[in-house]
Protein backbone atom coordinates (compact mmCIF):
# COMPACT_ATOMS: atom_id res chain seq x y z
CA UNK A 1 0.00 0.00 0.00
CA UNK A 2 1.57 3.37 -1.14
CA UNK A 3 1.85 5.81 1.27
CA UNK A 4 -0.37 8.04 -0.13
CA UNK A 5 -3.23 5.24 -0.05
CA UNK A 6 -2.62 5.33 3.77
CA UNK A 7 -2.88 8.58 4.58
CA UNK A 8 -5.94 9.18 2.85
CA UNK A 9 -7.39 6.23 4.36
CA UNK A 10 -6.27 7.89 7.84
CA UNK A 11 -8.02 10.56 6.75
CA UNK A 12 -11.54 9.05 6.34
CA UNK A 13 -10.66 7.00 9.57
CA UNK A 14 -10.40 10.41 11.56
CA UNK A 15 -13.52 12.01 9.58
CA UNK A 16 -15.59 8.92 10.80
CA UNK A 17 -14.60 9.19 14.32
CA UNK A 18 -14.80 12.91 14.23
CA UNK A 19 -19.10 12.70 13.39
CA UNK A 20 -19.08 9.34 15.54
CA UNK A 21 -17.59 11.41 18.22
CA UNK A 22 -19.92 14.10 17.82
CA UNK A 23 -22.98 11.71 17.83
CA UNK A 24 -21.83 9.73 20.71
CA UNK A 25 -20.95 13.18 22.93
CA UNK A 26 -24.63 14.21 22.09
CA UNK A 27 -26.04 11.04 23.51
CA UNK A 28 -23.76 10.34 26.40
CA UNK A 29 -24.22 14.28 28.06
CA UNK A 30 -28.21 13.72 29.15
CA UNK A 31 -27.77 9.95 30.21
CA UNK A 32 -24.63 11.21 32.52
CA UNK A 33 -26.71 13.61 34.39
CA UNK A 34 -29.99 11.15 34.56
CA UNK A 35 -28.09 8.29 35.35
CA UNK A 36 -26.37 10.25 38.33
CA UNK A 37 -29.65 11.61 39.44
CA UNK A 38 -31.44 7.75 39.38
CA UNK A 39 -28.35 7.20 41.48
CA UNK A 40 -29.10 9.37 44.01
CA UNK A 41 -25.58 11.25 43.09
CA UNK A 42 -24.72 15.14 41.87
CA UNK A 43 -25.31 15.28 38.41
CA UNK A 44 -21.70 16.71 38.28
CA UNK A 45 -20.35 12.96 39.35
CA UNK A 46 -22.10 11.38 36.11
CA UNK A 47 -20.49 13.74 33.76
CA UNK A 48 -17.08 13.17 35.39
CA UNK A 49 -17.11 9.33 34.97
CA UNK A 50 -18.33 10.01 30.93
CA UNK A 51 -14.95 12.15 30.57
CA UNK A 52 -12.77 9.47 32.39
CA UNK A 53 -14.47 6.63 30.02
CA UNK A 54 -13.46 8.52 27.35
CA UNK A 55 -10.35 10.38 27.97
CA UNK A 56 -8.89 7.21 30.69
CA UNK A 57 -10.65 3.92 29.36
CA UNK A 58 -10.43 5.20 25.57
CA UNK A 59 -6.92 4.71 25.16
CA UNK A 60 -6.62 1.43 26.84
CA UNK A 61 -9.61 -0.01 26.22
CA UNK A 62 -9.60 -3.75 24.67
CA UNK A 63 -12.75 -3.06 22.80
CA UNK A 64 -12.05 0.11 20.49
CA UNK A 65 -15.50 1.19 19.36
CA UNK A 66 -16.88 0.28 22.76
CA UNK A 67 -17.68 3.09 24.78
CA UNK A 68 -17.52 3.43 28.81
CA UNK A 69 -19.52 5.61 31.33
CA UNK A 70 -22.01 5.53 33.98
CA UNK A 71 -24.65 2.73 32.98
CA UNK A 72 -28.11 2.70 33.64
CA UNK A 73 -27.48 -0.83 34.89
CA UNK A 74 -25.59 -0.02 37.99
CA UNK A 75 -27.67 2.47 39.31
CA UNK A 76 -29.43 0.70 41.47
CA UNK A 77 -26.44 -0.64 43.26
CA UNK A 78 -25.18 2.89 43.47
CA UNK A 79 -28.49 4.01 45.15
CA UNK A 80 -28.10 1.33 47.87
CA UNK A 81 -24.35 1.69 48.25
CA UNK A 82 -24.93 5.77 48.98
CA UNK A 83 -28.32 5.47 51.04
CA UNK A 84 -26.44 2.95 53.49
CA UNK A 85 -22.60 4.34 53.57
CA UNK A 86 -23.19 7.82 52.29
CA UNK A 87 -21.79 9.50 48.74
CA UNK A 88 -18.00 9.52 50.61
CA UNK A 89 -17.96 6.29 50.79
CA UNK A 90 -18.49 5.74 47.37
CA UNK A 91 -15.45 6.77 45.73
CA UNK A 92 -13.41 3.89 48.49
CA UNK A 93 -15.87 1.64 46.98
CA UNK A 94 -15.24 1.99 43.51
CA UNK A 95 -11.96 2.75 43.65
CA UNK A 96 -11.65 -1.08 45.54
CA UNK A 97 -13.46 -2.67 43.21
CA UNK A 98 -11.40 -1.04 39.95
CA UNK A 99 -8.82 -2.34 41.31
CA UNK A 100 -10.81 -5.78 41.70
CA UNK A 101 -11.23 -5.58 38.04
CA UNK A 102 -7.29 -4.98 37.00
CA UNK A 103 -6.08 -7.91 39.11
CA UNK A 104 -8.75 -10.17 37.86
CA UNK A 105 -7.62 -8.81 33.84
CA UNK A 106 -3.54 -9.18 35.03
CA UNK A 107 -4.72 -13.00 35.89
CA UNK A 108 -6.49 -12.76 32.74
CA UNK A 109 -10.09 -13.97 34.22
CA UNK A 110 -12.04 -11.98 31.49
CA UNK A 111 -13.90 -14.83 29.67
CA UNK A 112 -15.15 -16.15 33.62
CA UNK A 113 -16.88 -12.84 34.23
CA UNK A 114 -18.66 -13.86 30.67
CA UNK A 115 -20.14 -16.78 32.12
CA UNK A 116 -23.55 -16.15 33.08
CA UNK A 117 -26.60 -17.51 31.87
CA UNK A 118 -28.36 -15.17 29.40
CA UNK A 119 -31.69 -15.76 31.12
CA UNK A 120 -30.08 -14.35 34.73
CA UNK A 121 -28.41 -11.00 32.41
CA UNK A 122 -31.60 -10.50 30.84
CA UNK A 123 -33.84 -10.57 34.27
CA UNK A 124 -31.15 -8.07 36.26
CA UNK A 125 -31.33 -5.89 32.89
CA UNK A 126 -35.44 -6.11 32.93
CA UNK A 127 -35.58 -5.53 36.89
CA UNK A 128 -33.13 -2.86 36.94
CA UNK A 129 -35.61 -0.92 33.97
CA UNK A 130 -38.74 -1.74 36.75
CA UNK A 131 -37.09 -0.33 39.19
CA UNK A 132 -35.50 2.56 37.74
CA UNK A 133 -38.80 3.30 35.88
CA UNK A 134 -40.94 3.10 39.17
CA UNK A 135 -38.02 5.78 40.92
CA UNK A 136 -38.45 8.19 37.86
CA UNK A 137 -41.41 8.43 37.33
CA UNK A 138 -42.12 10.00 40.79
CA UNK A 139 -38.74 12.80 39.82
CA UNK A 140 -40.68 13.15 37.07
CA UNK A 141 -44.16 14.81 39.13
CA UNK A 142 -40.89 17.00 40.77
CA UNK A 143 -41.62 14.45 43.47
CA UNK A 144 -38.85 12.12 45.45
CA UNK A 145 -38.74 8.19 45.11
CA UNK A 146 -38.46 6.26 48.33
CA UNK A 147 -35.68 3.59 49.09
CA UNK A 148 -38.31 0.48 47.89
CA UNK A 149 -38.85 -0.36 44.66
CA UNK A 150 -42.22 -2.27 45.21
CA UNK A 151 -43.29 1.02 47.22
CA UNK A 152 -42.30 2.92 44.10
CA UNK A 153 -44.19 0.86 41.70
CA UNK A 154 -47.34 0.85 43.56
CA UNK A 155 -47.24 4.62 44.11
CA UNK A 156 -47.18 5.07 40.77
CA UNK A 157 -50.66 5.46 40.29
CA UNK A 158 -50.29 8.10 42.89
CA UNK A 159 -47.57 10.06 41.31
CA UNK A 160 -50.49 9.64 38.05
CA UNK A 161 -53.05 11.33 40.36
CA UNK A 162 -50.61 14.13 41.68
CA UNK A 163 -49.49 14.99 37.71
CA UNK A 164 -52.90 15.94 36.81
CA UNK A 165 -55.35 16.77 39.78
CA UNK A 166 -56.28 19.05 40.82
CA UNK A 167 -55.96 21.19 37.20
CA UNK A 168 -54.26 24.11 39.67
CA UNK A 169 -50.83 24.43 37.27
CA UNK A 170 -49.18 23.37 40.89
CA UNK A 171 -45.26 22.26 40.24
CA UNK A 172 -46.30 18.56 40.21
CA UNK A 173 -48.80 19.13 36.90
CA UNK A 174 -45.65 21.33 35.31
CA UNK A 175 -43.23 18.77 35.87
CA UNK A 176 -45.61 16.11 34.49
CA UNK A 177 -46.35 18.16 31.56
CA UNK A 178 -42.18 18.30 30.73
CA UNK A 179 -41.98 14.85 31.13
CA UNK A 180 -44.93 14.08 28.87
CA UNK A 181 -43.11 16.50 26.20
CA UNK A 182 -39.52 14.62 26.71
CA UNK A 183 -40.65 10.94 26.18
CA UNK A 184 -43.31 12.12 23.37
CA UNK A 185 -40.00 14.02 22.20
CA UNK A 186 -38.06 10.57 22.12
CA UNK A 187 -41.12 8.34 20.30
CA UNK A 188 -41.69 10.95 17.70
CA UNK A 189 -37.82 11.59 16.85
CA UNK A 190 -37.48 7.98 15.56
CA UNK A 191 -39.98 8.66 12.86
CA UNK A 192 -38.21 11.05 11.36
CA UNK A 193 -35.77 10.97 8.36
CA UNK A 194 -33.04 9.16 8.53
CA UNK A 195 -30.82 12.43 7.63
CA UNK A 196 -32.46 14.17 10.62
CA UNK A 197 -31.74 11.17 13.24
CA UNK A 198 -28.03 12.06 13.05
CA UNK A 199 -29.29 14.49 15.86
CA UNK A 200 -29.65 11.47 18.58
CA UNK A 201 -33.27 11.47 20.10
CA UNK A 202 -32.23 11.62 23.74
CA UNK A 203 -30.89 15.21 23.28
CA UNK A 204 -33.68 16.52 21.32
CA UNK A 205 -36.05 15.05 23.73
CA UNK A 206 -34.19 16.91 26.57
CA UNK A 207 -34.02 20.21 24.03
CA UNK A 208 -37.60 20.20 24.02
CA UNK A 209 -38.10 19.87 27.42
CA UNK A 210 -35.62 22.27 28.41
CA UNK A 211 -37.37 25.02 26.28
CA UNK A 212 -40.76 23.81 27.17
CA UNK A 213 -40.15 24.52 30.37
CA UNK A 214 -38.41 27.87 30.28
CA UNK A 215 -42.10 29.05 28.47
CA UNK A 216 -44.40 26.58 30.54
CA UNK A 217 -42.57 25.51 34.04
CA UNK A 218 -40.72 27.88 35.42
CA UNK A 219 -41.20 26.88 38.76
CA UNK A 220 -39.52 23.59 38.40
CA UNK A 221 -36.45 22.06 39.83
CA UNK A 222 -33.67 22.35 37.33
CA UNK A 223 -29.82 20.26 37.55
CA UNK A 224 -27.68 21.54 40.17
CA UNK A 225 -24.45 21.41 38.13
CA UNK A 226 -21.57 23.46 39.51
CA UNK A 227 -20.35 26.74 37.22
CA UNK A 228 -16.74 25.35 37.85
CA UNK A 229 -15.89 21.05 37.67
CA UNK A 230 -12.86 21.33 39.91
CA UNK A 231 -15.36 21.60 42.58
CA UNK A 232 -17.20 18.36 42.26
CA UNK A 233 -14.23 16.59 42.88
CA UNK A 234 -14.39 14.74 46.04
CA UNK A 235 -11.90 12.34 47.29
CA UNK A 236 -12.45 9.59 48.81
CA UNK A 237 -13.10 9.12 52.58
CA UNK A 238 -14.00 7.25 54.77
CA UNK A 239 -14.93 9.60 57.80
CA UNK A 240 -18.26 9.30 59.57
CA UNK A 241 -18.61 5.72 57.50
CA UNK A 242 -19.68 3.07 60.15
CA UNK A 243 -19.36 0.01 57.70
CA UNK A 244 -16.58 -2.12 58.71
CA UNK A 245 -14.07 -2.78 55.75
CA UNK A 246 -15.14 -6.57 55.30
CA UNK A 247 -18.76 -4.73 54.75
CA UNK A 248 -16.88 -2.26 51.93
CA UNK A 249 -14.93 -4.99 50.42
CA UNK A 250 -17.85 -7.16 49.43
CA UNK A 251 -19.91 -4.36 48.38
CA UNK A 252 -17.09 -3.81 46.02
CA UNK A 253 -16.65 -6.95 45.19
CA UNK A 254 -20.67 -6.94 43.94
CA UNK A 255 -20.01 -3.98 41.86
CA UNK A 256 -16.87 -5.03 40.72
CA UNK A 257 -18.65 -8.05 39.46
CA UNK A 258 -21.86 -6.87 37.97
CA UNK A 259 -19.81 -4.18 36.09
CA UNK A 260 -17.60 -6.55 34.83
CA UNK A 261 -20.18 -8.69 33.53
CA UNK A 262 -22.21 -5.87 31.87
CA UNK A 263 -19.18 -4.49 30.17
CA UNK A 264 -17.35 -7.83 28.51
CA UNK A 265 -21.29 -8.63 27.24
CA UNK A 266 -21.80 -5.33 25.90
CA UNK A 267 -18.11 -5.86 24.50
CA UNK A 268 -19.72 -9.15 22.89
CA UNK A 269 -22.33 -7.14 21.10
CA UNK A 270 -20.55 -4.54 19.99
CA UNK A 271 -18.15 -7.15 18.35
CA UNK A 272 -21.33 -8.50 16.32
CA UNK A 273 -22.19 -5.05 15.00
CA UNK A 274 -18.76 -4.06 12.87
CA UNK A 275 -16.25 -5.94 11.41
CA UNK A 276 -13.34 -3.99 12.86
CA UNK A 277 -10.88 -5.40 15.26
CA UNK A 278 -11.84 -7.96 17.74
CA UNK A 279 -12.14 -7.84 21.41
CA UNK A 280 -9.30 -8.57 24.11
CA UNK A 281 -11.55 -9.16 27.08
CA UNK A 282 -8.80 -9.37 29.49
CA UNK A 283 -7.36 -5.21 28.54
CA UNK A 284 -10.62 -4.51 28.43
CA UNK A 285 -11.11 -5.72 32.04
CA UNK A 286 -7.70 -4.03 32.78
CA UNK A 287 -8.89 -0.58 31.46
CA UNK A 288 -12.35 -0.54 33.07
CA UNK A 289 -10.62 -1.15 36.54
CA UNK A 290 -8.16 1.92 35.80
CA UNK A 291 -11.19 3.80 34.74
CA UNK A 292 -13.14 3.03 37.85
CA UNK A 293 -10.16 3.74 40.01
CA UNK A 294 -9.85 7.02 38.96
CA UNK A 295 -13.61 7.40 39.22
CA UNK A 296 -12.92 6.59 42.70
CA UNK A 297 -10.33 8.84 43.16
CA UNK A 298 -12.17 11.89 41.73
CA UNK A 299 -15.89 11.43 43.20
CA UNK A 300 -17.45 9.79 39.79
CA UNK A 301 -20.32 7.20 39.62
CA UNK A 302 -18.68 3.85 38.55
CA UNK A 303 -18.52 2.61 35.15
CA UNK A 304 -19.25 -0.04 32.40
CA UNK A 305 -19.07 -0.26 28.94
CA UNK A 306 -22.61 0.81 28.07
CA UNK A 307 -24.53 -0.48 24.64
CA UNK A 308 -26.55 2.59 23.96
CA UNK A 309 -23.72 4.74 23.19
CA UNK A 310 -21.75 2.06 21.72
CA UNK A 311 -24.31 1.38 19.19
CA UNK A 312 -24.54 5.03 18.63
CA UNK A 313 -20.94 4.94 17.87
CA UNK A 314 -20.76 1.84 15.60
CA UNK A 315 -23.75 3.11 13.81
CA UNK A 316 -22.26 6.80 13.27
CA UNK A 317 -19.61 5.31 11.53
CA UNK A 318 -16.66 5.56 14.39
CA UNK A 319 -14.07 3.18 13.12
CA UNK A 320 -11.38 3.96 15.91
CA UNK A 321 -11.04 4.12 19.61
CA UNK A 322 -10.84 8.47 18.65
CA UNK A 323 -14.12 8.21 18.28
CA UNK A 324 -14.75 7.49 22.38
CA UNK A 325 -11.44 9.03 23.07
CA UNK A 326 -12.93 12.26 21.48
CA UNK A 327 -16.37 12.30 22.90
CA UNK A 328 -14.56 12.24 26.31
CA UNK A 329 -13.10 15.60 25.48
CA UNK A 330 -16.40 17.36 24.30
CA UNK A 331 -17.92 16.16 27.18
CA UNK A 332 -15.01 18.05 28.99
CA UNK A 333 -15.13 21.23 27.00
CA UNK A 334 -18.93 21.41 27.49
CA UNK A 335 -19.06 20.67 31.37
CA UNK A 336 -16.20 23.39 31.58
CA UNK A 337 -16.89 26.37 29.22
CA UNK A 338 -21.01 25.96 29.27
CA UNK A 339 -21.99 24.86 32.61
CA UNK A 340 -25.11 27.30 32.64
CA UNK A 341 -26.47 25.75 29.49
CA UNK A 342 -26.91 22.65 31.97
CA UNK A 343 -28.42 24.27 34.68
CA UNK A 344 -31.38 25.10 32.35
CA UNK A 345 -32.20 21.34 31.73
CA UNK A 346 -35.65 20.65 34.48
CA UNK A 347 -35.02 17.28 36.29
CA UNK A 348 -38.34 16.26 34.79
CA UNK A 349 -37.21 16.32 31.24
CA UNK A 350 -33.79 13.62 32.14
CA UNK A 351 -36.09 11.55 34.65
CA UNK A 352 -38.41 11.03 31.64
CA UNK A 353 -35.94 9.99 29.69
CA UNK A 354 -34.76 7.20 32.21
CA UNK A 355 -38.47 6.54 32.53
CA UNK A 356 -38.18 5.56 29.16
CA UNK A 357 -34.75 4.02 29.21
CA UNK A 358 -36.18 1.68 32.12
CA UNK A 359 -39.02 0.82 30.07
CA UNK A 360 -36.51 -0.15 27.35
CA UNK A 361 -34.59 -2.41 29.77
CA UNK A 362 -37.81 -4.54 29.71
CA UNK A 363 -37.19 -6.28 26.48
CA UNK A 364 -39.99 -8.12 25.87
CA UNK A 365 -38.11 -9.92 22.44
CA UNK A 366 -35.73 -11.21 25.09
CA UNK A 367 -38.38 -13.13 26.63
CA UNK A 368 -39.40 -14.20 23.15
CA UNK A 369 -35.80 -15.48 22.88
CA UNK A 370 -35.33 -16.98 25.77
CA UNK A 371 -39.00 -19.34 25.02
CA UNK A 372 -37.37 -20.65 22.47
CA UNK A 373 -34.74 -22.52 24.96
CA UNK A 374 -37.88 -23.79 26.89
CA UNK A 375 -39.81 -22.44 29.76
CA UNK A 376 -36.92 -23.07 32.40
CA UNK A 377 -34.86 -20.19 30.72
CA UNK A 378 -38.22 -18.00 31.29
CA UNK A 379 -38.75 -18.96 34.83
CA UNK A 380 -35.00 -18.23 35.70
CA UNK A 381 -35.38 -14.38 33.93
CA UNK A 382 -38.66 -13.81 35.87
CA UNK A 383 -37.03 -15.20 39.19
CA UNK A 384 -34.07 -13.03 38.86
CA UNK A 385 -36.60 -9.82 37.44
CA UNK A 386 -39.25 -10.65 40.72
CA UNK A 387 -35.75 -11.04 43.21
CA UNK A 388 -33.90 -7.75 41.70
CA UNK A 389 -37.35 -5.60 42.29
CA UNK A 390 -38.41 -7.52 45.49
CA UNK A 391 -34.95 -7.99 47.30
CA UNK A 392 -32.20 -5.90 45.81
CA UNK A 393 -29.83 -6.54 42.81
CA UNK A 394 -27.51 -8.96 44.02
CA UNK A 395 -29.99 -11.10 45.85
CA UNK A 396 -31.96 -11.16 42.32
CA UNK A 397 -29.16 -12.26 40.56
CA UNK A 398 -27.73 -14.75 42.82
CA UNK A 399 -31.42 -16.56 42.86
CA UNK A 400 -31.17 -16.51 38.77
CA UNK A 401 -27.54 -17.88 39.49
CA UNK A 402 -28.55 -20.65 41.40
CA UNK A 403 -31.36 -21.60 39.70
CA UNK A 404 -29.80 -21.40 36.40
CA UNK A 405 -27.24 -24.06 38.31
CA UNK A 406 -30.28 -26.39 39.51
CA UNK A 407 -31.55 -26.25 35.52
CA UNK A 408 -28.10 -26.89 34.52
CA UNK A 409 -27.79 -30.32 37.09
CA UNK A 410 -31.21 -31.13 35.96
CA UNK A 411 -30.62 -31.09 32.34
CA UNK A 412 -27.44 -33.22 32.69
CA UNK A 413 -28.94 -35.95 34.95
CA UNK A 414 -32.31 -36.20 33.18
CA UNK A 415 -32.99 -39.26 31.31
CA UNK A 416 -36.51 -40.43 29.62
CA UNK A 417 -36.91 -43.39 28.01
CA UNK A 418 -39.62 -44.68 25.88
CA UNK A 419 -40.41 -48.63 25.73
CA UNK A 420 -42.11 -50.03 22.58
CA UNK A 421 -42.50 -53.82 21.94
CA UNK A 422 -43.74 -54.89 18.36
CA UNK A 423 -43.44 -58.91 18.26
CA UNK A 424 -39.81 -59.93 18.75
CA UNK A 425 -38.61 -56.45 18.24
CA UNK A 426 -38.05 -53.72 21.30
CA UNK A 427 -37.03 -50.27 20.50
CA UNK A 428 -35.43 -48.07 23.27
CA UNK A 429 -35.48 -44.12 22.59
CA UNK A 430 -33.53 -42.19 24.99
CA UNK A 431 -34.13 -38.67 25.93
CA UNK A 432 -31.92 -36.30 27.52
CA UNK A 433 -28.17 -36.86 28.58
CA UNK A 434 -27.26 -40.57 29.67
CA UNK A 435 -24.41 -40.51 32.12
CA UNK A 436 -23.37 -42.36 35.26
CA UNK A 437 -25.75 -40.70 37.37
CA UNK A 438 -28.58 -42.15 35.15
CA UNK A 439 -26.79 -45.45 34.79
CA UNK A 440 -29.17 -47.38 37.31
CA UNK A 441 -32.31 -46.50 35.59
CA UNK A 442 -30.84 -47.58 31.98
CA UNK A 443 -29.87 -50.85 33.63
CA UNK A 444 -32.98 -51.09 35.16
CA UNK A 445 -34.80 -50.58 31.80
CA UNK A 446 -32.08 -53.20 30.27
CA UNK A 447 -33.25 -55.89 32.52
CA UNK A 448 -36.71 -56.27 31.59
CA UNK A 449 -35.75 -56.55 28.28
CA UNK A 450 -37.33 -60.14 26.80
CA UNK A 451 -34.22 -62.83 26.45
CA UNK A 452 -33.49 -63.45 22.84
CA UNK A 453 -35.07 -60.35 21.10
CA UNK A 454 -33.93 -57.91 18.86
CA UNK A 455 -33.20 -54.87 20.90
CA UNK A 456 -32.96 -51.58 19.10
CA UNK A 457 -31.69 -48.20 21.00
CA UNK A 458 -32.35 -45.06 19.22
CA UNK A 459 -30.28 -41.84 20.40
CA UNK A 460 -31.88 -39.50 17.59
CA UNK A 461 -32.72 -37.33 20.96
CA UNK A 462 -30.14 -37.88 23.29
CA UNK A 463 -27.82 -34.91 23.71
CA UNK A 464 -24.79 -36.82 25.62
CA UNK A 465 -24.25 -40.02 26.80
CA UNK A 466 -20.79 -41.06 28.79
CA UNK A 467 -18.52 -43.83 28.90
CA UNK A 468 -20.22 -45.38 32.14
CA UNK A 469 -23.16 -45.80 30.29
CA UNK A 470 -21.64 -47.30 26.31
CA UNK A 471 -19.74 -49.52 28.88
CA UNK A 472 -23.12 -50.56 30.49
CA UNK A 473 -24.88 -51.27 26.58
CA UNK A 474 -21.56 -52.96 25.47
CA UNK A 475 -21.83 -55.35 28.22
CA UNK A 476 -25.42 -55.88 28.11
CA UNK A 477 -25.33 -56.64 24.50
CA UNK A 478 -22.58 -59.92 25.31
CA UNK A 479 -24.97 -61.02 28.01
CA UNK A 480 -27.73 -60.85 25.41
CA UNK A 481 -26.02 -62.33 22.48
CA UNK A 482 -25.69 -65.36 24.40
CA UNK A 483 -29.16 -65.86 25.33
CA UNK A 484 -30.32 -65.30 21.58
CA UNK A 485 -31.41 -61.94 21.39
CA UNK A 486 -29.59 -58.86 18.89
CA UNK A 487 -28.53 -55.17 20.36
CA UNK A 488 -29.08 -53.45 17.15
CA UNK A 489 -27.04 -49.85 17.83
CA UNK A 490 -26.21 -47.00 14.82
CA UNK A 491 -22.52 -46.85 16.05
CA UNK A 492 -21.54 -44.59 12.79
CA UNK A 493 -24.29 -41.78 13.84
CA UNK A 494 -23.07 -42.68 17.52
CA UNK A 495 -19.73 -41.39 16.61
CA UNK A 496 -20.45 -38.47 14.52
CA UNK A 497 -23.09 -37.46 17.02
CA UNK A 498 -20.70 -37.86 20.61
CA UNK A 499 -17.01 -38.41 18.52
CA UNK A 500 -17.45 -41.34 20.99
CA UNK A 501 -15.81 -44.93 19.56
CA UNK A 502 -17.82 -47.66 19.64
CA UNK A 503 -16.92 -50.18 22.41
CA UNK A 504 -15.97 -53.61 21.79
CA UNK A 505 -15.28 -52.85 18.43
CA UNK A 506 -11.68 -54.41 17.85
CA UNK A 507 -11.75 -54.80 13.76
CA UNK A 508 -12.28 -50.79 13.86
CA UNK A 509 -9.45 -50.57 16.67
CA UNK A 510 -7.51 -53.02 14.51
CA UNK A 511 -8.09 -50.64 11.20
CA UNK A 512 -7.18 -47.90 12.83
CA UNK A 513 -3.95 -49.33 14.08
CA UNK A 514 -2.92 -50.48 11.18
Amino acid sequence: MSQATSEQDAGKTWRSDFVASVVVFLVALPLCMGIAIASGAPPAAGLITGIIGGLVVGWIAGSPLQVSGPAAGLSVIVWDLIQTHGFAALGAIVLIAGLIQVVAGAFRLGQWFRAVSPAVIQGMLAGIGVLIFASQFHVMVDDSPVKSGLVNLATIPAAIWKGIMPMDGSVHQQAALIGLLTIVGIIVWQFMPRRARVLPAPLIAVVVGTVAAHFMAPEIRRIDVPANLLSAVQLPSLTGVEATWATLLLAALALAVVASAETLLCATAVDQMHRGPRTKYDRELIAQGVGNMACGLVGGLPMTGVIVRSSANVDAGGKTRMSAILHGGWLLIFVALLPGVLQLIPTAALAALLVYTGYKLVNIQAIRNLKQYGSGEVFVYAATLGGVVAIDLLSGVLIGLGLALLKLLYTFSHLDIEIREEGDKVTLDLYGTATMLRLPKLAGVLEKVPASCELHVRMDHLQYIDHACLNLLADWERQHHATGGRLVIDWEELRAKFQTPAPGDAAAKKARAA
